[in-house]
C-alpha cells in the first residue's frame, strides 16, 4: 500500500501562520499571566502547570467556546489534583504508577463521557506523579493548575479571537462553492457539457466540511458574546448569521439533488436556455445573499430576488408540465429556494406561500 503524499505549499504555511497570529498572542498573554501570578504574586518557585493549563486550555482549536476552555481546564485540573491525592496515599514506584494511572482513567470515564476528557485527566496525573514534589505543600501544582484555567477563561472573555470574523470568512468559503457550482451548471446546461455537470457533483459532495466549520465557528462567537462585553453588540448579528447558515445548509442539500438530476437530463444532448437563465437569476440572488453576511440591506434585496426567482418555478410557464424528467428539475428547484428565502429571513410558512400552484 502506497503512503500518501504530503503536499507543502509556502503559500498555505504563511496563511496559517497569518490566521494564527490572535490565538498565538492570545496563548502567549495567558501564560505570561499565569506565570506572573503564581510567581510573583503566591511565590510559588516553578509554577509550571499553571502555564501549561492555561495554553492547553486555549489552544489552537477552532473550537474556542468557553465550555471547551472549562472542560479542557476541568480535565487537567482534576488529574493533577487527583494525582497529588493518590500520591500522599500510596507513595512512588512502578505499582503504584499503574495503579494511580487505573483510577485516574476509570473516574475520568464515571466523571465525563468524552474520550479527550480521560486523556487529560490521565496525561496531568502521570506528569504530576512523574515531577519532582514542588517545596511548599501537597496541592501546590493544583492550585497552579486552577490559576491557569481561570486566566484561560478570563482571556476568552476579556480578549478573544475574534470569532465573528472567523464566522463569516466560513460562511464566505461556503458561498463561493455554492456559487462555483452553479456556475459550472449553468456552463453545462449551456453547452451540454457532462464532464463539467460532474465536476459541479463532485463539488458540492465536498461542501459538508464547509458547513460544519461555520456552524462551529459560528457557536463559537456566540457563546463568547455570552461573556464577553466587547462581543456583545454582535449578538444580534450572530443569530441573524445562524438563520443564514440553516437555510444554507439546507439549500446546498438541495442543490446536491438539483445537480444529480441536471447531469442525468444533460445525457440526452439537449441544450436548455432556460433553464441556465434561470440557475444565472439564482445565482445572482446567491451573490448578493453571500453580501449578507454583514448587511442586513443586503439580505433584504437577496430575498426580493428570490422571490422573482420562485414564482417562475411552473413547469407550465415552459411547456414542459408533461415532460416529467425536465419538469423534475424546476420542481427540485422549488424546495431550495425556500431555503434560500428562509436563509434571507423569510419565514418557511411565508416562503412556501410565494411558491406557484402547479
Amino acid at each position: 500500500m502506497r503512503a500518501p503524499k504530503i503536499h507543502w505549499s509556502l503559500r498555505d504555511s504563511i496563511q496559517r501562520v497569518i490566521e494564527s497570529i490572535a490565538p498565538i498572542l492570545q496563548i502567549t498573554l495567558a501564560a505570561m499571566i499565569g506565570y506572573s501570578i503564581a510567581h510573583y504574586g503566591l511565590g510559588h518557585p516553578i509554577p509550571l502547570l499553571a502555564v501549561t493549563v492555561s495554553i492547553t486550555s486555549l489552544g489552537f482549536t477552532r473550537d474556542a467556546r468557553p465550555r471547551r476552555v472549562v472542560e479542557t481546564a476541568a480535565g487537567m485540573i482534576f488529574g493533577i489534583a487527583l494525582s497529588e491525592t493518590l500520591l500522599t496515599f500510596f507513595g512512588q514506584g512502578l505499582w503504584q504508577m499503574a495503579i494511580i494511572l487505573l483510577i485516574s482513567f476509570t473516574l475520568a470515564r464515571f466523571v465525563n463521557p468524552s474520550a479527550a476528557f480521560a486523556l487529560t485527566v490521565g496525561i496531568q496525573s502521570m506528569l504530576v506523579y512523574l515531577l519532582p514534589a514542588p517545596v511548599g505543600g501537597v496541592y501546590m501544582r493544583s492550585i497552579d493548575g486552577i490559576i491557569g484555567g481561570l486566566v484561560a477563561l478570563v482571556v476568552t472573555a476579556l480578549i478573544p479571537r475574534n470569532p465573528r470574523a472567523m464566522a463569516i470568512k466560513d460562511g464566505d468559503k461556503l458561498f463561493d462553492m455554492f456559487l462555483g457550482s452553479l456556475a459550472s451548471l449553468r456552463t453545462a446546461l449551456l453547452n451540454v457539457d457532462v464532464k463539467v455537470a460532474d465536476e459541479a457533483l463532485s463539488r458540492v459532495r465536498r461542501s459538508q466540511p464547509l458547513i460544519d466549520n461555520w456552524r462551529m465557528s459560528l457557536d463559537t462567537a456566540i457563546s463568547i458574546s455570552r461573556i464577553s462585553p466587547f462581543m456583545r453588540k454582535h449578538r444580534e448579528d450572530l443569530s441573524d448569521q445562524v438563520r443564514l447558515l440553516r437555510g444554507m445548509d439546507l439549500a446546498m442539500r438541495n442543490l446536491r439533488v438539483v445537480v444529480r438530476r441536471i447531469d442525468f437530463l444533460l445525457r440526452d444532448g439537449q441544450k436548455r436556455p432556460y433553464l441556465a437563465d434561470l440557475i444565472e437569476q439564482i445565482a445572482d440572488g446567491v451573490g448578493v445573499l453571500a453580501d449578507g453576511l454583514e448587511s442586513a440591506e443586503k439580505r433584504d434585496a437577496a430575498q426580493l430576488k428570490f422571490v422573482e426567482i420562485i414564482h417562475q418555478l411552473d413547469p407550465k410557464k415552459f411547456g414542459i408540465a408533461d415532460q416529467l424528467t425536465e419538469a423534475s428539475v424546476l420542481l427540485l428547484l422549488r424546495p431550495m429556494l425556500v431555503d434560500l428565502l428562509c436563509a434571507s429571513g423569510m419565514s418557511e410558512d411565508d416562503a412556501r406561500a410565494e411558491l406557484p400552484k402547479i
